[in-house]
Parts: C-alpha cells; structure tokens; sequence
C-alpha cells in the first residue's frame, strides 16, 4: 500500500465522512448510522482485481449475515489498486455483474467515489464532480432498504438532495474543498 498506512486510509476516510458527506450534509442520512457505528469501514491490501473481487464477496456476504444494527453499510476502501477514475468508473460494470451474479440487485447498491471522480457532460473543474469524491477510489455497500426509508424520511426526492449539494460544493468553492479535506 506504497507509503499509506491502514490507519492513515481509516483517518483520511473518517475525516471526509466527518467534515464533508456529514459536516456538509452531502448525505443526510449518514449521520444517524456513523454515530450509531453501523457503517464499516475495510481497507483493501488486494495486489489485483481477482483479490480486490474476494475482498468484495467477503464485504457483500458480511452485509447478508448481520443485521443492519450492527452493520447497515460498508465502506471498500482500495488507495492504490485504481489511480485511474476510468478504470475505476469501467470497473463499476464488474461490480454491477458481481450483484447479479450473488443475487443481490434490489437488496444491495453500490455507490462509488474516487479523488478524481468526474460526471459526464460537467466542466472539469465544477464542484458537483465533488459530490462522489473521496480520499481513496471507495465502493459504498448499502441495503436497498436502508437507502429507501432514508430517503423517504428525508421527502422523497433524491434529486433536490442532489441539487442541494451541487449547489453547497458550488458555493465552498475548490479552496474551501481541499482545506475541508485536509482537516
């Protein structure tokens, strides 16, 4: 893992979720389960993408043998398997074949992030590319269920949540992003 260390990954992570996705309300559901400690967070030492694919299963059958009390969702960490956004952003059809293959679309989603992300269509240097990044190239984990009463507490409408962290990104500004990261 070069020169990171698990628990500088782990660090990094938490302070993104902290100040960011919580501290920003990127996600208004994230806050109930982090203070609850039902969001797991697993870092990757995969060397390749068949091990990095293990590592997956492993996550993907954790989240079907507990309860969403002690697990609801979980973060699949890997800082140095995918450097590239593109190969990460290509990799997400493998991961969406994984769902099929263990019979899990409609139970589980997956959300990804990387440092680099960028949406289709967006300037590159727009903050709304800001909404999926992370510290590290991350797969998020979450049980259908978990994301459909949370957005249904939250209204409904998973678009003007959208919109509202463009427009929050927009406003922090490149700056006051990095100085948010860095903590």
């Amino acid at each position: 893992m070069s020169s990171l260390t698990e628990q500088q990954v782990i660090a990094d992570t938490r302070r993104w979720l902290e100040q960011a996705v919580i501290g920003l309300n990127l996600c208004p559901f994230a806050r109930a389960v982090y203070v609850k400690n039902q969001v797991r967070i697993v870092v990757s030492h995969a060397r390749h993408l068949d091990a990095f694919l293990d590592d997956l299963d492993r996550e993907l059958a954790h989240l079907q043998s507990v309860s969403p009390e002690e697990t609801d969702t979980t973060l699949l960490i890997h800082p140095t398997l995918f450097p590239d956004f593109f190969v990460f952003n290509d990799f997400q059809n493998v991961v969406d074949d994984v769902l099929a293959e263990h019979e899990l679309e409609g139970v589980i989603q997956v959300a990804h992030f990387h440092p680099d992300f960028a949406f289709e269509g967006e300037a590159e240097g727009d903050m709304s590319h800001c909404t999926n990044r992370a510290p590290y190239p991350t797969l998020h984990l979450l049980r259908e269920d978990s994301v459909e009463r949370a957005v249904d507490s939250a209204g409904g409408d998973a678009e003007q949540i959208v919109e509202r962290n463009i427009r929050t990104l927009r406003e922090l500004g490149p700056q006051g992003w990095q100085s948010l990261l860095q903590g």
